[in-house]
């Protein structure tokens, strides 16, 4: 279980997040929303290593990780995907997804069956480079190189954000796949509502940098979340 305890963020004199705390649950899709500029991505860049946080905690099976130190974050099993992907353009399907044995030990320096279980088009496109996918495919190649590395957390940064409507659905069978195998906690930031609703099993709302709500979804409709949204 990932638990995030009073983190606060700041780049340089602004203070981005304030005393954010939630918690992740393996099994689970919990959802971090809001308007833009709240410090969605931020909040996931801290959890990922990818920027120091100024104090709090964040912590993986009670383990607390270090501040800014996406390496060792990525080795205590946090996968990021980030918004925009970062696909390597000049590298083929195959070697973009190797790059997720990074923080694997040799012995398992193999992308598993399950990848292209879940992703099959890029079975299909391994020899062809990451700059010549469509924007859907690179986005299931992003997913999938966090997978590689089998990990304990997945982020996911907006993973529909200029997706065409198949590969949406696509992702959200992905996300409930891997939330029916139970080992592994997924954190989703998202605007997009419907999918949002559809796909998470916990809300929290940011606003200025701070969770102002949290609603489980089994006690809340459209509506009452709408509300909350103020959409």
């Amino acid at each position: 279980m990932l638990e995030i305890t009073d983190l606060n963020l700041k780049y340089g004199e602004s203070q981005i997040l304030q005393d954010v705390t939630l918690t992740a649950p393996l099994g689970q899709v919990t959802c971090v929303t809001g308007t833009n500029g709240v410090g969605k991505t931020s909040l996931l860049k801290a959890i990922a290593g990818r920027h120091p946080f100024f104090s709090g905690t964040v912590a993986l099976d009670g383990s607390p990780l270090a501040s800014g130190q996406a390496a060792r974050a990525a080795q205590a099993g946090i996968g990021y995907v980030p918004q925009g992907r970062e696909i390597f353009a000049l590298m083929t399907v195959e070697e973009n997804l190797q790059t997720g044995f990074a923080c694997l030990p040799k012995a398992e320096h193999k992308i598993p069956d399950d990848i292209f279980d879940l992703f099959p088009v890029l079975a299909d496109m391994k020899a062809r480079r990451g700059g010549d996918l469509s924007g859907g495919q690179q986005q299931q190649l992003s997913i999938a190189r966090a997978l590689v590395a089998r990990p304990k957390v997945l982020l996911l940064d907006e993973p529909t954000e200029g997706i065409q409507p198949n590969i949406i659905q696509m992702i959200g069978r992905t996300i409930d796949i891997l939330r029916s195998r139970g080992d592994i906690a997924i954190v989703l930031v998202e605007q997009n509502f419907d999918f949002a609703f559809k796909n998470a099993d916990h809300f929290h709302i940011m606003q200025r940098g701070q969770i102002t709500k949290s609603i489980p979804k089994v006690s809340a409709d459209r509506a009452t979340l709408l509300d909350a949204l103020m959409i």
